[in-house]
């Protein structure tokens, strides 16, 4: 049971680096394409994790999360994750708080992609294969922890992972806190001396904010969705 454990907290931490990388990667595109090229010079036009890893947040807290059971402590946080922010330089866009809105919702938009790459695996699967209906409910149970990891299909457990993964990342990101996505799109549509006010936050209390009142609204948004994915995946 241990081992099993490892192995998936294994596959939650790889899947959780390609996400990061690939919605880093999604903001850094989209800003090049709109035409402020400061990531892409950068090579951050890259799904290389190094690249745009964060030590805390790339490493360090998805690490304590994901294997602190294993060895005899569990935080109460949920498996969220963050990356070095993408450099943007919002002069060099032509209409820039359009273009600097849809730099910003490229890296949500990357996750929510993802998300649904992976589902449509999972009901191919069901499709596909023999008794796919049971083998993949059982591995979407077990990704959730309310299942066997045991009877998990390795391949669906793995698209399991990247849904709930993904959509944590998704509505994690759009939260209106600096400097998570959804704090650079609030901070658009602010008045100059509110925006004086918003951008003075930061530091510990971003973190601290992220982490506590951010799981709190995090957890009443994914519940809703994953409901919604495990009512897709029964009915197909």
């Amino acid at each position: 049971m241990q081992s099993t454990a490892f192995v998936v907290g294994v596959f939650e931490f790889v899947i959780l680096l390609f996400s990061l990388s690939f919605h880093e990667c999604a903001h850094a595109w989209m800003a090049s394409r709109l035409g402020d090229q400061t990531a892409r010079l950068q090579g951050r036009i890259t799904l290389n994790p190094m690249v745009h890893a964060d030590p805390i947040g790339t490493f360090l807290f998805p690490a304590m999360v994901i294997f602190g059971p294993l060895v005899g402590f569990r935080l109460p946080f949920m498996l969220i994750g963050w990356a070095k922010p993408t450099p943007v330089i919002t002069r060099n866009f032509r209409k820039i708080v359009r273009d600097d809105n849809l730099t910003t919702l490229a890296g949500p938009a990357s996750n929510l992609l993802l998300a649904a790459i992976a589902l449509v695996g999972l009901l191919g699967m069901e499709i596909a294969m023999p008794n796919g209906r049971q083998l993949v409910l059982a591995s979407f149970a077990a990704a959730l922890q309310v299942g066997d990891p045991g009877a998990a299909h390795p391949v669906a457990l793995l698209f399991s992972l990247a849904i709930l993964i993904n959509l944590s990342l998704f509505f994690f990101n759009l939260l209106p806190i600096p400097p998570l996505d959804g704090s650079h799109v609030v901070r658009n549509l602010l008045p100059y001396n509110a925006v004086r006010v918003y951008d003075s936050i930061g530091g510990w209390v971003s973190y601290l904010l992220m982490i506590f009142v951010g799981g709190f609204i995090l957890n009443l948004l994914l519940t809703p969705a994953l409901a919604f994915v495990f009512s897709l995946l029964w009915r197909h």
